[in-house]
């Protein structure tokens, strides 16, 4: 059995089960599985994403002087 055909077994057998096992739904199956597979080949595969090289000795950044804050308004008074 070459890996096509047991690419479209696992697909009819996973339709099979996800419409709840049905009888006399066979050829409906595995016309569906072809179908898949078929589009899984032809499909571009995804190629993973290169990581980028970390620099090997960690490169010192100037330090920011921290920014003054301003002073909160004073909370009004209730509303009698």
């Amino acid at each position: 059995m070459s890996v096509e055909e047991k690419r479209i077994r696992e697909f009819a057998y996973q339709i099979w089960e996800s419409e709840g096992k049905p009888e006399g739904q066979e050829s409906r199956h595995w016309d569906m599985a072809r179908k898949l597979a078929e589009a899984e080949s032809l499909a571009p595969k995804a190629t993973p994403r290169k990581a980028r090289a970390k620099p090997a000795t960690p490169v010192a950044t100037p330090a920011k002087p921290a920014a003054a804050k301003k002073p909160r308004a004073p909370k009004k008074p209730p509303v009698a």
